[in-house]
């Protein structure tokens, strides 16, 4: 049995009567080849399944085209929209993605960047888990520019593009306050993150500015991602379990939740103890999930600029790679949208 061979620039050339070095001008988009030229390099091409070598290309370009991305949890939605948008920027500029999953273990992180290291990537896009870092600074020593997504690694210096956690937070709680709740309470992840400590110094700010004090029992963190896999997101029994302990000597005005997870848990003992949203608690969530707006009372949330971290995390990266000044790290921070739905205004008021 014969194996099969891979076709090449040589087999296109000589099917067309043309140099290998037009082939390769017109493969790769250059200005000096006709459009006629081109598209029929490109017809031919698709004919007999050429695929371009990439190892090949990284050793005459130097650069293995090739950038990775480190991504905590991918079955989270706004992670789920990061990748997507992160793949599509990507491709666009002619790079290959390795997608690596951490599952918040410090543990697999370690085996990420060993797996950076030995794939000899460009650079990487990182949502790191935070618990240690001396791993990420073999990376960054290594020459491999790191951009950090919505969790910062102050000790390495590196360039981080994120969502404004503590604006999200501050305006969902100051549009409660605004209605009317005086006694609020937060239900929050238990991971110890910089995204969880961002919203509650928004919920902290905004309170203060309204005046009203945060006891000990006002912010309360939910054992996230205890019952099931760490792969999975957030469940929303974690919430409803977490908040039947909670509600026993009587109920806030509004409670201020770290995702929309967490605010379908609540939506359903609320239900089940006779309380209406949001006549007797007005709640809100965080991310504004694709069923938020769906619920049998839509759901008032945070929406996360997912997509556009993603492409400015890769714009920032292909900069440094670009670029030959050292320029300082950039921080950047864009704003989410507070979308107000019926689980914190009454239909009178919508």
């Amino acid at each position: 049995m014969t194996e099969a061979r891979r076709a090449t620039l040589r087999d296109i050339a000589t099917a067309l009567g043309l140099s290998v070095n037009t082939v390769s001008r017109a493969l790769g988009d250059k200005d000096s080849v006709s459009p006629k030229t081109r598209a029929a390099v490109q017809a031919e091409a698709a004919r007999i399944g050429y695929v371009p070598n990439t190892l090949a290309r990284s050793l005459v370009l130097g650069s293995a085209m090739t950038l990775g991305l480190v991504i905590t949890n991918p079955s989270n939605p706004f992670y789920a929209q990061l990748i997507s948008s992160i793949e599509l920027r990507v491709r666009a500029q002619g790079y290959s993605l390795l997608l690596l999953v951490t599952d918040e273990s410090a543990e697999n992180e370690q085996r990420a960047t060993e797996a950076l290291l030995r794939s000899a990537v460009d650079g990487a896009v990182v949502v790191p888990v935070q618990a240690e870092w001396d791993h990420w600074r073999r990376v960054r020593d290594a020459g491999i520019p790191l951009v950090f997504v919505n969790r910062d690694v102050p000790e390495l210096d590196c360039d981080m593009v994120g969502v404004d956690n503590e604006r999200g937070s501050y305006e969902a709680t100051s549009h409660l306050i605004a209605g009317g709740a005086r006694r609020l309470l937060v239900l929050e992840e238990d991971l110890p993150i910089t995204t969880t400590a961002d919203r509650v110094a928004g919920f902290r700010r905004a309170m203060s500015d309204a005046g009203l004090k945060v006891s000990e029992d006002t912010i309360r963190a939910v054992p996230t991602k205890r019952y099931d896999s760490l792969a999975l997101p957030w469940q929303p029994e974690e919430a409803y379990r977490f908040a039947q302990t909670l509600l026993t000597d009587g109920h806030p005005d509004a409670i201020v939740t770290g995702n929309d997870y967490f605010a379908l848990g609540l939506l359903r003992l609320l239900a089940e103890q006779g309380l209406a949203v949001p006549d007797d608690v007005a709640i809100t969530g965080y991310g504004d999930h694709p069923y938020a707006g769906y619920l049998q009372t839509p759901l008032t949330t945070v929406r996360l600029p997912a997509a556009e971290v993603g492409t400015t995390a890769v714009d920032l990266l292909l900069q440094r790679l670009r670029s030959s000044t050292s320029e300082r790290p950039r921080k950047t921070l864009i704003r989410p949208e507070l979308v107000v739905r019926a689980s914190t205004l009454s239909p009178a008021r919508l």
